[in-house]
């Protein structure tokens, strides 16, 4: 079993950062992928970005490129998210996710896809 306890969070205004952090923990942990994705107040869970835990390997959401980076620390067994440029609709809580292995026809962005969940954290961007 793995566990995923997601912080850094919180209120900021247009145009700041932020940087979510998610510690993984239980048994050795390893994974094929990391994610993130956000659930905003009456919409369906939408990928946000993911990364290979061996290699690296980034794939992010078309609204977040060029203003979110993922990230991940394999000695930590943490990944990052570091948001900048924030914009409104950017409001959402923000969950990490593990894929535990990888698997055919593959889809980052399928919710279905992500073995573990962490609780969220709610990101808020104010006018």
């Amino acid at each position: 079993q793995v566990q995923l306890v997601e912080s850094g969070g919180g209120l900021v205004q247009a145009g700041g950062s932020l940087r979510l952090s998610c510690a993984a923990s239980g048994r050795t942990f390893s994974a094929y992928v990391m994610g993130w994705f956000r659930q905003a107040p009456g919409k369906e869970r939408e990928f946000v970005a993911g990364i290979k835990w061996n290699g690296g390997t980034t794939y992010y959401a078309d609204s977040v490129k060029g203003r979110f980076t993922i990230s991940r620390d394999n000695a930590k067994a943490t990944v990052y998210l570091q948001m900048n440029s924030l914009k409104l609709e950017d409001t959402a809580v923000y969950y990490c996710a593990v894929t535990a292995y990888s698997r055919p026809h593959y889809d980052w962005t399928r919710a279905n896809d992500y073995d573990y969940w962490g609780q969220g954290t709610q990101v808020t961007v104010s006018s």
